[in-house]
């Protein structure tokens, strides 16, 4: 899905108000913003030449699923990236190359995010000079699947600016990458701009509320660099996008003094890192919620562990991947259920459409409100 965004984040501006919070039971989302659809250009012949076909097809051989248990101390797992893409679609691919308007002649900036939190965030900093895709965008469906396209493998072959989250997340970007280098290409590796380790356990990085602003810094900076001309109005945006954000932070603030050590259990990490930051005491074991983010079936032990957490009623939230289900996560959402406990979809992939990044965490912070305040589940964003 492409995502951009030519004036949209204007309503988050400084001649407006924006109200995330006044009562710590009144938590508002930020107004949605909308996106259009652009087709992306793709680079002249050059970039897929001999390099490209060598690379993927050596990709396409290597590539294989790694799942790891951090019980035994590895890292999060690489995401099951299906590398679709055969020889003769590569050649084609190729071809097709040499027919398609360069980067230059679209007047914009082509840019990539990994993940479509990332690339909102990117679209919001770039407006109307940058032309933004979404390569993993889809609310509803599992990440951990994520098939790699002849499309894909276009839109990063020709991008100028990449944004990824690393931590073995998204481990197929640094393979297209390397299929179709540009020295010119800037890549946002936000592992690497956080200066984490490569074994961090829990790679949903965007979960962490100050990650999007240094991020947004990182991009505006960027974005000057291959426009200069531009320079003015990407610092313009980005101060619009840092305002918004200290409204994110003051919600965060007015939670955290409410509902600070209110247990929640969950299925996964998937929103630990705004769970800590709002002051919720996870008491779902991190042994288990590994074990589900790496597709590997829980021990009767946790299983057992976790359906206690309900069935004594020591947990207020039930935090539900919406993305990703199997047997154990779908029985205990009904036991959760069945015990009165609110379930609260969290999500991989942000909302489409009508969320921006902001008003996406805004969202699931009035979802867990609610869940607090009135045991009121949210199973949908």
């Amino acid at each position: 899905m492409a995502v951009t965004g030519d004036e949209a984040v204007e309503l988050l501006g400084a001649h407006e108000t924006l109200y995330a919070t006044q009562r710590t039971d009144d938590l508002t989302a930020l107004s949605s913003i909308s996106s259009d659809d652009h087709p992306f250009s793709v680079p002249t012949f050059e970039l897929l030449s001999g390099m490209i076909l060598v690379n993927v097809v050596g990709m396409i051989l290597g590539t294989e699923t790694r799942d790891v248990d951090h019980r035994r101390g590895g890292a999060p797992r690489v995401r099951r990236a299906l590398v679709g893409v055969t020889v003769v679609a590569v050649m084609a691919l190729a071809l097709s190359a040499c027919n398609s308007p360069s980067s230059k002649a679209s007047g914009q900036v082509q840019a990539v995010g990994a993940e479509n939190e990332y690339a909102n965030v990117i679209s919001q900093i770039g407006g109307r000079y940058v032309q933004t895709s979404a390569i993993m965008s889809n609310p509803n469906t599992d990440p951990h699947t994520f098939e790699v396209s002849t499309s894909v493998a276009r839109s990063v072959a020709a991008a100028q600016l990449v944004v990824q989250n690393g931590v073995g997340y998204d481990a197929f970007m640094n393979q297209l990458e390397s299929a179709s280098p540009n020295s010119s290409r800037d890549v946002i590796d936000v592992q690497s701009l956080l200066g984490l380790p490569t074994d961090t356990k829990n790679p949903h990085l965007w979960y962490q509320p100050t990650v999007m602003s240094e991020v947004a810094v990182k991009v505006e900076k960027d974005l000057a660099r291959i426009e200069p001309q531009h320079a003015h109005y990407f610092a313009g945006r980005l101060h619009t996008f840092q305002t918004s954000i200290l409204h994110l932070d003051k919600a965060v603030a007015v939670f955290r003094h409410k509902f600070s050590g209110s247990a929640v259990a969950t299925t996964e990490p998937v929103a630990d890192y705004l769970l800590t930051a709002l002051g919720l005491d996870n008491l779902t074991p991190f042994r288990f919620q590994a074990d589900v983010m790496n597709g590997v079936d829980p021990s009767p032990e946790d299983i057992a562990f976790q359906q206690s957490l309900f069935a004594t009623h020591r947990v207020k939230v039930f935090c539900y991947n919406a993305q990703v289900s199997s047997t154990v996560t779908t029985s205990l959402r009904s036991l959760a259920e069945s015990s009165g406990v609110p379930v609260v979809a969290v999500y991989e992939t942000m909302p489409t459409p009508g969320y921006n990044y902001q008003s996406w965490m805004l969202a699931e912070i009035t979802a867990l409100t609610k869940a607090l305040v009135s045991k009121t589940s949210t199973k949908e964003l």
